[in-house]
């Protein structure tokens, strides 16, 4: 990239993406929103709180490299925010995924960002993640992801995105045993997190189900 993203740069685009492809009927996103996105206390690594000073120091930051604009319709006087990443780097919808989960949650395997990326875009199994991943590396001039180097024990590759600048690998651990431990430990948790979100969102559905059931004898 010609200019790298600050962490809060980072925060604020991965925001946007993550709403947009989970949440597309409450997007582009209002500033109140959008602070709330960032701040969230799932799916954050590390969990931040940003004023609304700093999520707009970082949206004007991001509008002058090209990665978002401010949308003011005549339906709402209200400014929304929306991110110009994926047409700024032409990416498709998998690509968006992959690159906005690594943003949010940092370095992790393709199994960990096959079950993370769960409620952004359905990947048809494991081959597909590994394929995407390939494309947001071989890029010619401007790789957006890069496989870290891996550590002795390690059965899994681990990638990171590159929008801050070339990314160090975490500090190794002299028990190979339980880097092996705890990257199965962190895959398992992607997983089980996926399926507490369809969970989540099929306990909505039953509930507003029930509601409209409701209203037919009030």
């Amino acid at each position: 990239m010609d200019s790298l993203l600050t962490k809060e740069e980072l925060r604020v685009v991965g925001s946007l993406i993550e709403k947009e492809l989970s949440t597309p009927d409450y997007y582009p996103m209002t500033l109140n929103a959008l602070t709330n996105a960032c701040n969230q206390l799932t799916n954050r690594d590390p969990v931040v709180t940003y004023d609304e000073k700093i999520i707009l120091a970082a949206l004007d930051s991001l509008k002058q490299k090209k990665l978002a604009r401010v949308i003011i319709g005549s339906e709402s006087r209200v400014p929304k925010y929306e991110e110009t990443l994926g047409q700024y780097f032409g990416l498709a919808v998998q690509e968006m995924a992959i690159l906005c989960v690594l943003i949010l949650r940092g370095e992790q395997t393709a199994g960990e960002l096959r079950a993370r990326t769960n409620r952004l875009y359905e990947f048809a199994n494991i081959e597909e993640v590994e394929l995407t991943l390939e494309s947001l590396i071989d890029r010619d001039s401007d790789p957006l992801i890069a496989p870290l180097p891996r550590q002795p024990g390690m059965k899994e590759t681990r990638y990171a995105h590159l929008l801050a600048g070339e990314v160090e690998p975490a500090t190794e651990t002299s028990n190979p045993v339980q880097i092996v431990q705890t990257t199965e430990k962190s895959e398992r948790i992607a997983v089980l997190e996926a399926k507490v979100e369809v969970l989540q969102k099929e306990i909505a559905q039953l509930k507003e189900a029930f509601t409209e059931f409701k209203k037919q004898f009030d």
